[in-house]
């Protein structure tokens, strides 16, 4: 058994370990963090795989979003207060489509599930109070369902300096 951590690699990477151990005869597992269908690059990696004749399947984990609401003894859809949840990210590496952009969301206050966004927290914080207020309670959780999980609720006001403090 060989194990490669795919942290420090980009996909022609991946796709080449892949490639080179499936054809010595070996079983392959690419295990994602997380949902691998959601911010996981899944789609290019399939395609990849699907131009080489090499099968898989993917086997979904817990969504994070899902993971931190279990953490929090919450759901996110309740009656009169939110029917709906969404889920996004702020353009970091990756762009986001302007009409998906946080203040534009945020404006349907609707529950809401933010990825990868946690080194902008402040700026998150800022978009989030023009919609919802900044008394308006949030939750950070770090590593959900993992044992390294950490979850900071605090006011959308003071969400930036917990995070920091943290």
């Amino acid at each position: 058994t060989t194990a490669l951590s795919s942290a420090a690699m980009d996909l022609a990477e991946i796709i080449e370990a892949i490639n080179s151990a499936y054809s010595n005869g070996k079983r392959v597992v690419r295990l994602h963090t997380g949902d691998p269908s959601l911010y996981g690059a899944i789609f290019e990696q399939m395609d990849e795989l699907q131009q080489r004749g090499i099968p898989y399947n993917v086997i979904p984990g817990v969504t994070a979003a899902f993971a931190a609401a279990a953490a929090l003894g919450l759901e996110y859809t309740l009656p009169e207060v939110s029917q709906t949840l969404i889920l996004t990210r702020m353009a970091g590496r990756t762009p986001v489509p302007e009409k998906e952009n946080l203040a534009d969301l945020a404006k349907h206050q609707a529950s809401m599930a933010i990825y990868l966004s946690m080194s902008m927290a402040n700026e998150v914080a800022g978009v989030l109070a023009a919609a919802y207020g900044e008394n308006t309670t949030c939750a950070v959780v770090y590593r959900a369902s993992q044992p390294e999980e950490i979850v900071i609720v605090s006011p959308l006001k003071k969400l930036a300096g917990r995070v920091e403090a943290e």
